[in-house]
């Protein structure tokens, strides 16, 4: 308001009311941060000797989203859904999603895509994931074309299954993906060839970049298809994992595309740590709130 400017005495009124009443209002943060997640996977040894202690840790780090891993025979690390749900509600983690093995050449494992991918579904859904994802194709079940063009029918009727539990089936990439096999590009099978509706893609922003991607690049191909990412590094000197921010991927670009891309939530992960994990995850962390993604 220009000082120069005469108010009324109703407009005055109106004003002094609104100061009065704005201390109870709650303060709006005008561009709060998006939650961080963390793909357990990265504290996987950690998890196996002390499941609770270093779940606590995760909380008290910040990280308010988990991506889980290992689910088995209806089981999240050895405690029903019932009981890991308490477990999160209790630290305040959200189980946004999961991850899980196609099964193609393993038959006798059960909570993959082609064997208990109904009851997975069903205790994804229970716990309250929103995303259910084929986390990786193992070495035999990926060594030809033919392979991926049969993955197109497993990954629709996946993503079928997750949509009636209301839940969204997603891929999530490595980098072989990415290297063409008798002149075709798997990836385009994956992201090309499946139901935009039905299969969304988790962006592994580590090994799309090692693969010589640009994740930009991917989300004006496919654009709103990547509601997940995988955040992290590449160290300049080795090409190894890295902690965000201390690495050669440049997350400012990526994140400004993020509308672009569809995306909704991302992980922090780090497959391979050169320092002890909880360490690495929560130098990541200080850095993402840097970011000020």
């Amino acid at each position: 308001m220009d000082y120069n400017e005469k108010i009324s005495r109703k407009s005055f009124l109106k004003a002094s009311a609104f100061m009065l009443a704005a201390p109870m209002l709650p303060k709006l943060d005008v561009k709060a941060p998006s939650p961080i997640g963390l793909q357990l996977y990265t504290l996987r040894n950690e998890i196996a000797k002390d499941l609770l202690g270093t779940l606590k840790k995760v909380s008290a780090i910040g990280y308010k989203e988990v991506e889980l891993f290992g689910y088995s025979d209806g089981k999240f690390f050895g405690k029903t859904p019932k009981e890991f749900k308490k477990i999160l509600g209790d630290l305040g983690l959200n189980p946004v999603s999961g991850h899980y093995g196609a099964g193609v050449e393993n038959k006798t494992a059960k909570g993959t895509l082609s064997n208990g991918w109904q009851k997975a579904v069903d205790d994804a859904a229970e716990i309250g994931q929103k995303y259910v994802n084929c986390a990786y194709l193992t070495e035999s079940e990926r060594k030809t074309i033919d392979q991926y063009k049969k993955y197109v029918d497993l990954f629709n009727k996946s993503g079928e299954v997750a949509k009636k539990a209301g839940l969204q089936f997603g891929y999530h990439n490595h980098d072989f993906e990415f290297k063409k096999i008798g002149g075709e590009l798997p990836y385009d099978y994956i992201a090309g060839k499946t139901d935009p509706k039905l299969v969304k893609l988790e962006l592994d922003l580590y090994w799309a970049v090692k693969a010589g991607i640009d994740p930009v690049a991917l989300f004006k191909k496919y654009p709103g298809r990547f509601p997940l990412w995988h955040v992290k590094d590449i160290d300049k000197k080795d090409g190894s994992f890295a902690e965000v921010g201390t690495g050669s991927i440049d997350f400012k670009k990526i994140f400004d595309n993020r509308k672009l891309a569809g995306m909704t939530h991302f992980f922090v992960e780090q497959d391979v740590a050169k320092v002890p994990p909880v360490q690495a995850i929560e130098t990541s962390y200080k850095n993402v709130v840097k970011m000020k993604v």
